[in-house]
């Protein structure tokens, strides 16, 4: 075709869209589309619900690849130690977030006259899982963290007691440190953690079932799903660090537990943690279960604040 008959029969084309009755189709489709971006800019939301509070003093540092920050209250500290792990794609600057569920346990605490611990988040980047040493090259941060620690107390003192915190991908990673050295932390508090009753390395049928069975949103669980196995290589590896396998072997001696979950949760991990809850209480483990109306992460903050002061 030459160039010449090609640009004869677009202007055709151009001309026929033009008449009637295409011209109004185009006029019409022209005014939704006006109408659909006039009613998004009008109903976006401008602004976010924040947190009235003091904010901690900062101090933040690194340790090979392990980025931390130290937190202390204005007021001063009792002498425990909260390390927080974060959620994904999140960072070890959260904490004083004022749009974030961190700031409103700071402000619980600053309504109560006891003093509150010193917080150290902790971050190998926007999503990481704590794993032991294994096939997979990225592998081993479970070793990293728990060889770093003492290098990051040498600077900040030697803790009264050391506590674990953190929610969803965090609250998974708490509960794998907390009950892989059971010895070396007092309590642990796991909001929304990716706990599953199933392991990632099941066949496709049966996530499928346990999707439908938890409402599980598939985007969320093929994430998780390829998170796993990029720190674990089969399945007898996940069951090294999965919770439903490590309370298996505790005692009334491990760390006392704090355990939440919104029932609607988009990951899935009410269930798993539920389940996780009873295991617990079997084995003679101090443990605080707290299911919840809500999504992924909804949190009764004056419940969690008043376990990590206890």
């Amino acid at each position: 075709m030459s160039a010449s008959t090609a640009t004869s029969k677009l202007r055709r084309t151009i001309r026929l869209m033009t008449t009637r009755p295409y011209r109004y189709w185009l006029i019409a489709a022209l005014l939704v589309a006006l109408i659909y971006y006039a009613w998004g800019e009008v109903t976006r939301t401008r602004g976010a619900q924040k947190v009235s509070f003091r904010p901690a003093e900062e101090t933040c540092g690194a340790s090979g690849s392990l980025r931390y920050c130290v937190y202390r209250d204005r007021r001063g500290t009792n002498g425990d130690v909260v390390y927080h792990m974060h959620g994904r794609n999140l960072d070890e600057r959260i904490w004083n977030d004022d749009t974030y569920m961190t700031a409103l346990i700071q402000s619980e605490w600053q309504r109560r006259p006891e003093l509150p611990p010193t917080v150290v988040t902790l971050s190998y980047g926007s999503t990481w899982l704590l794993t032991p040493k294994g096939e997979k090259s990225d592998s081993g941060l479970l070793d990293d963290l728990m060889t770093r620690l003492p290098a990051i107390e040498a600077k900040i003192g030697s803790p009264r007691r050391r506590l674990l915190m953190g929610e969803s991908m965090g609250g998974l990673n708490v509960l794998i440190a907390g009950m892989s050295y059971p010895s070396r932390f007092a309590k642990v508090a796991a909001l929304c953690p990716g706990v599953y009753a199933i392991s990632p390395f099941a066949s496709f049928s049966t996530i499928r079932t346990t999707m439908q069975r938890t409402g599980a949103n598939p985007e969320n669980i093929f994430g998780v799903w390829m998170m796993a196995r990029k720190y674990a290589a089969n399945d007898a590896e996940w069951q090294r660090v999965s919770p439903l396998a490590l309370i298996e072997r505790a005692d009334p001696a491990y760390p006392a537990l704090y355990l939440s979950n919104g029932l609607y949760d988009a990951y899935g991990n009410f269930e798993g943690t539920q389940r996780l809850a009873d295991m617990a209480r079997k084995r003679g483990v101090k443990t605080e279960w707290h299911p919840l109306y809500g999504g992924h992460c909804a949190t009764d903050v004056a419940s969690l604040a008043a376990f990590l002061l206890s």
